[in-house]
């Protein structure tokens, strides 16, 4: 039996080639895909479910390009501490007592907030991948997952490559095609040379993109510099990492070179804003990449080091941050803003079908509630998202055409056991 939605008379920005806005409009949804899009459509015969949209405003889902779900658990955890001391003396600690129901619940936490907020798609890189995944079929998310190689020991490298390809080979197109399987070698600092290239030669016949954190602090590209000569984006480009479909997460630190590289190898880029501004790790040539025509969308990372997975803050992040750095307030507009966060994110993943409103598109859709004093009056509405919702603004979300958040609640996810569950896991792991 096909499955409809009707969502009537909504501000609609469908993020297309032309940003049309339509107001009010009628957005028909059946299985999942966006059947048909105007001004007026009249009430299909049959059993369709019918939103109203009045006051509300309907833009495509939002996209989170880098994610480590499970570490909701460390949220508030290590703060205000430097990149690699915050790493290496707090996280890998906490996470070397990690289960794998552990990573299952901090994942359901994760995906708790990020349908609250919103978001449709995201990208994650952990351990224990298949009880991500599991946690995703059960929500309804849709996921782009990866499990984290590790190879700076040759033992642990190959034990953590043979388990990334299973991931890939077990889950690829899972839950219905919401689930998408990545390699995730983590850094090139985590992944040198030799390591790297036996990745590459041992997946070749995988049909899977690479997820890499790329340039993400100033030592990593002096270390690189120091030991190869190259920069981090010099060195993947070398090794053939980057003739592959790669999403780089970070690329704070880049030369003119590095920038027309990832423009010209079409690698997919997340701009993490938020955890780049807390880790001090620096602020990323956003302006010149867009410029390139490189392949940009927005990512939080994980709750450990953001400390939310709100995407609105990352919208509102991007836009301000360019803006007061270069002393250009016409730098990344709102309407440039809310684009790397929908559309931009299907081109970062190259999966076009997301990110737009759109016949024939994923039926990816967040409705917000403008009826709200900080929202009011709407003279300009995607101005009104970029620079003053927050995800508790989102009433309603669908997700591959299904129905997982109605007016604010998720309908998918318990909130109270996945609270319950995380408070006593969280306190296991930091005691």
């Amino acid at each position: 039996m096909t499955s409809r939605i009707l969502i009537k008379g909504a501000t609609m920005i469908t993020m297309n080639e032309e940003n049309e806005r339509l107001t009010p409009g009628d957005l028909l949804v059946e299985n999942d895909r966006i059947a048909s899009i105007d001004h007026t459509i009249l009430d299909p015969e049959g059993d369709v479910k019918v939103i109203s949209g009045k006051g509300k405003v309907l833009i495509p889902g939002l996209i989170n390009l880098h994610n480590h779900a499970a570490m909701t658990l460390f949220r508030s955890y290590a703060d205000d501490l430097p990149l690699m001391e915050w790493l290496q003396n707090k996280i890998l600690p906490a996470e070397a007592k990690l289960t794998a129901e552990d990573v299952y619940w901090g994942t359901s936490l994760a995906l708790l907030e990020m349908l609250r907020g919103g978001t449709t798609t995201f990208v994650d890189m952990y351990y224990y991948m298949d009880e991500v995944a599991r946690a995703c079929v059960e929500s309804g998310m849709r996921a782009v997952l990866s499990e984290g190689i590790i190879g700076v020991n040759s033992k642990i490298g190959h034990k953590t490559l043979h388990t990334a390809k299973n991931f890939v080979k077990n889950w690829q197109g899972k839950g219905e095609g919401r689930i998408t399987a990545m390699l995730g070698p983590h850094a090139p600092y985590t992944c040198p040379p030799d390591f790297m290239k036996v990745v590459l030669k041992e997946t070749g016949d995988l049909d899977a993109a690479f997820h890499i954190h790329l340039a993400e602090s100033r030592s990593e590209v002096q270390e690189s510099l120091d030991r190869y000569r190259k920069t981090p984006v010099g060195l993947m480009l070398e090794l053939g990492l980057l003739d592959r479909r790669v999403l780089a997460a970070h690329c704070v630190h880049l030369t003119d070179e590095d920038i027309e590289i990832l423009a010209d190898k079409e690698v997919g880029i997340s701009h993490n804003p938020g955890s780049n501004l807390k880790l001090g790790s620096g602020i990323a040539p956003l302006p010149r990449l867009l410029e390139k025509g490189a392949r940009v969308g927005l990512g939080t990372d994980g709750a450990a080091s953001n400390n939310n997975l709100d995407m609105f803050e990352e919208i509102l992040l991007c836009s301000l941050i360019q803006k007061g750095v270069h002393e250009k307030p016409t730098l990344i507009t709102a309407a440039q803003a809310l684009e790397l966060a929908t559309r931009g994110g299907g081109r970062a993943l190259h999966m076009e079908e997301l990110g737009v409103l759109k016949e024939g598109a994923k039926a990816d859709l967040t409705l917000l509630d403008f009826h709200k004093p900080h929202l009011q009056p709407h003279n300009n509405p995607e101005a009104n998202i970029v620079y003053s919702a927050s995800a508790s603004d989102v009433d309603t979300v669908i997700v591959d055409g299904r129905l997982v958040v109605e007016g604010g609640d998720v309908l998918t996810l318990d909130a109270e056991r996945i609270y319950y569950e995380t408070t006593k896991r969280a306190k296991r792991l930091q005691g």
